[in-house]
């Protein structure tokens, strides 16, 4: 597991966010910072880290897609946990995504395809990640889970979600779509305390 910081001034709040899978900063580059410190958590192909958490008078957790599993291996002590488009089963058939499309991606790989799914509408985002990269991931999350404990407080649910549909979400979490978006809706906000 990799991490970047998207800010880090020496805030006193800092936002931790895991990432979706096969993504990097570039979805959420626009999102102003403010005066959180950013620390963006990616490319799950393991789960070790050598991060070591800062004091923080504040720390938030927002996780997104697959991130919204991974992140709950990961407790800092959260004053709020945003859950964007995932669940803590994010590979099931009721409450995510089918088990069989799954190793039909990773089997048919097309990071073309697979960004174009991301997003509702066409899209210049190009994301630096290598394809092998991004596959290998895929295969690799299929070995985790979410440490059930973990609780969300806030849930945000796309209604028009290709990658971990909709009716998946709704299963899960028991709650009607939110916010009107696909998979990827950071374009809906313009900074980062909108997702706490």
């Amino acid at each position: 597991m990799k991490y970047k910081w998207l800010n880090k001034q020496n805030n006193k709040k800092l936002i931790i966010f895991f990432n979706g899978l096969g993504m990097d900063e570039n979805a959420v580059n626009h999102l102003d910072t403010e005066d959180y410190d950013i620390v963006m958590f990616y490319d799950y192909n393991n789960l070790e880290t050598d991060f070591k958490l800062e004091e923080y008078d504040e720390k938030y957790l927002i996780a997104w897609s697959m991130g919204v599993m991974i992140a709950t291996n990961f407790n800092f002590g959260f004053k709020s946990a945003t859950a964007i488009n995932g669940t803590l089963m994010p590979i099931d058939a009721k409450f995510g995504i089918n088990p069989k499309i799954y190793d039909l991606t990773i089997k048919g790989f097309n990071p073309e395809k697979f960004i174009q799914n991301m997003f509702e509408e066409p899209t210049s985002i190009k994301v630096s990640r290598e394809a092998e990269n991004q596959k290998s991931e895929l295969a690799a999350i299929k070995n985790y889970s979410s440490k059930e404990d973990f609780k969300y407080n806030r849930i945000l649910i796309s209604d028009n979600d290709k990658i971990i549909t909709t009716k998946s979400q709704c299963n899960f979490w028991g709650i009607e779509p939110n916010i009107k978006s696909g998979h990827c809706p950071f374009f809906l906000f313009k900074k980062w305390s909108e997702l706490l």
